[in-house]
């Protein structure tokens, strides 16, 4: 359902009009947010103290960052590396990595068998990498034998996030905004463990990655000027998570992630200037049809009201009950986002 729309009303005229707030779980750093206040004249160090209230900036000296770009493939086809298995390979030319009874071997671009690589195969050098149907990647590929490849970018923090905040942000944002989401990439990053054998997705599970290939000198700019630079609570490297719009204040983490501990670097607050976010505000229409179709199993008899019943530190609905003519029942504020297709938790009902 697309934010305004409309749907015509049944028969008996009744219609339902969903009133919200924000895009995306509400956790952590607005984006639209940290632009807000990027134009209002702050520098990403107060952005990020703002958000991520308790923490101060560290550095990380060394380490890097295992970016899962494919499973499950028999072979990944790639070029411009200078080593793999322990030959050297021709820039030009184009090899793979293919599994063969629980290892990995090093073919030739017609399928030449060149050198055996044991559990996994490791492909280095030049100034980046052309996987097949992934992209171009700075750093090594990695292929794993685990019942079909598991395809990894192993790649430094900094290069990393050049990878990710053209994908997140908008390149043209101002300095400080990307700048902060700069150190947030990182930190994300080095606080997570998605998989075995990978620390990130390379889409929305974690963050977007898509490597040298996207890549604006904007954004390089922001990753330069905060080189290696993260969160840290105490010694701890802060998960800074973020998301697109507020829609005016933040929620706190135990709210949004049920079976979430409180965490004090992860509290909702105010947000001065996110009204900069189409997504702010938004309202969404159904007949009364299709709100009993997508609410279905959740009451009984004819669809009454959605009350809410408890909220967050924001409003974003924790808990609400869905009250039909014979019969209602509980439901998460997840639940009725993804029923009705909302943009967030934040949502208010009402029915006409």
């Amino acid at each position: 359902m697309l934010v305004g729309a409309g749907l015509p009303a049944t028969a008996s005229g009744a219609h339902w009009v969903i009133h919200g707030r924000g895009f995306g779980h509400g956790v952590g750093m607005s984006q639209y947010g940290a632009y807000g206040y990027a134009r209002h004249g702050r520098d990403y160090r107060s952005i990020l103290k703002h958000y991520y209230r308790h923490t101060h900036l560290g550095r990380v000296d060394h380490g890097s960052i295992k970016v899962l770009l494919a499973s499950g493939r028999g072979s990944v086809g790639f070029a411009k590396a200078r080593k793999a298995c322990g030959k050297r390979l021709h820039r030009h030319r184009g090899y793979a990595f293919a599994e063969s009874r629980s290892r990995v071997v090093l073919r030739s671009a017609r399928g030449r068998k060149i050198a055996k690589c044991g559990r996994s195969g490791t492909a280095k050098g030049g100034h980046a990498i052309r996987v097949d149907g992934e992209g171009t990647y700075r750093g090594k590929l990695v292929a794993k034998a685990s019942g079909g490849l598991l395809v990894v970018n192993k790649v430094s923090v900094d290069d990393y996030a050049r990878g990710v905040i053209a994908n997140e942000m908008p390149s043209s944002w101002p300095q400080n905004a990307l700048r902060a989401q700069a150190v947030a990439a990182r930190s994300f990053a080095l606080s997570a463990s998605a998989g075995r054998g990978f620390d990130v997705y390379d889409d929305t599970r974690s963050q977007v990655y898509g490597g040298k290939g996207s890549e604006t000198g904007r954004t390089d700019r922001a990753v330069r000027l905060t080189s290696k630079e993260i969160l840290r609570y105490h010694k701890q490297t802060v998960t800074t998570f973020f998301f697109s719009t507020s829609g005016g204040r933040t929620e706190s983490v135990q709210y949004a992630f049920p079976g979430s501990r409180p965490v004090p670097y992860l509290k909702g607050v105010k947000d001065r200037y996110d009204g900069t976010s189409p997504y702010h505000k938004w309202t969404v229409r159904y007949s009364q049809r299709e709100m009993e179709s997508r609410l279905s199993g959740l009451f009984s008899g004819r669809l009454k009201k959605v009350k809410v019943t408890k909220t967050g530190d924001s409003p974003r609905i924790v808990k609400a009950k869905v009250v039909g003519s014979r019969r209602g029942s509980r439901a998460s504020g997840a639940t009725l986002q993804g029923r009705l297709g909302l943009m967030s938790t934040w949502a208010r009902f009402h029915r006409r």
